[in-house]
């Protein structure tokens, strides 16, 4: 009987993502791709989100079924699109590198903070308003580790900083009964090879392996980094601002 228990295990963790409908912006870059690719092998059904064209290459394992085009400012074009997701992971973003020019900045605000945080609002309002399902609706938002440690680009890291600190406000005041149907993860990443960082410590595809795996064993702060600082810094700034919120009486009671 532990043997056929085991099994059934197994066989649960292997069907997480099956037929599971996951939106991922930035899914033409390094990671959207190693993610696309690790989630669809699993079984799911991936949407890519993108901002430039949609891509007209021969299908592979690490592209998405689908592609709907968006565009910063314009988060409720993808209201239906949105609706029919079981998982939507904000991924998309941009790094000034040095620049730190006002036009950098609210560029790098808009992108990397203020676009994700509409998009954040307007899924989880759709999944608190769904018919209940079997699972509850999850949100991957990417925050990096430059959230907590310097990225040697600064207006990166404010913009880092401040969507990061929005998740944590947000996962601090959701209701007991809120989470039920509705899951925030927050993935914190250290540095990786893509167009924004050629010179990255890891692969995408050891960052992507990394995150599903931490997800399939239930984690909501996922941390991927080679800096051991990260696994001690991360959680000691979570708890710290779930105390604050929590002390200052901001954190909703359940619904009654």
């Amino acid at each position: 009987m532990p043997q056929a228990e085991e099994m059934g295990q197994i066989t649960t963790l292997n069907n997480r993502w099956s037929n599971c409908r996951i939106g991922i912006t930035g899914a033409s870059g390094s990671l959207g791709r190693a993610l696309t690719q690790k989630l669809r092998s699993r079984g799911a059904v991936v949407i890519g989100l993108t901002h430039g064209p949609i891509p007209s290459a021969e299908p592979s394992d690490d592209a998405p079924q689908e592609w709907v085009q968006w565009k910063c400012s314009q988060e409720a074009s993808l209201k239906s699109t949105l609706v029919s997701l079981d998982v939507l992971v904000i991924n998309h973003g941009i790094n000034p590198q040095g620049r730190q020019t006002p036009k950098d900045i609210k560029a790098a605000l808009e992108v990397n903070a203020l676009s994700s945080w509409r998009l954040m609002e307007l899924f989880e309002s759709l999944a608190l308003k769904a018919e209940p399902s079997i699972r509850p609706r999850e949100l991957w938002v990417n925050t990096s580790e430059a959230e907590i440690q310097p990225a040697l680009s600064p207006t990166y890291e404010i913009s880092k900083r401040l969507i990061g600190q929005l998740v944590s406000l947000r996962w601090n005041n959701l209701t007991s009964n809120q989470r039920k149907v509705f899951k925030i993860r927050k993935l914190v990443l250290g540095p990786f090879r893509s167009e924004l960082n050629p010179i990255g410590l890891m692969s995408a595809d050891l960052v992507a392996s990394q995150i599903v795996q931490q997800a399939n064993l239930g984690l909501n702060l996922i941390i991927v980094t080679p800096n051991p600082l990260t696994y001690l810094l991360m959680p000691l700034t979570e708890l710290g601002r779930m105390i604050y919120s929590r002390l200052l009486g901001s954190g909703s009671k359940d619904n009654q």
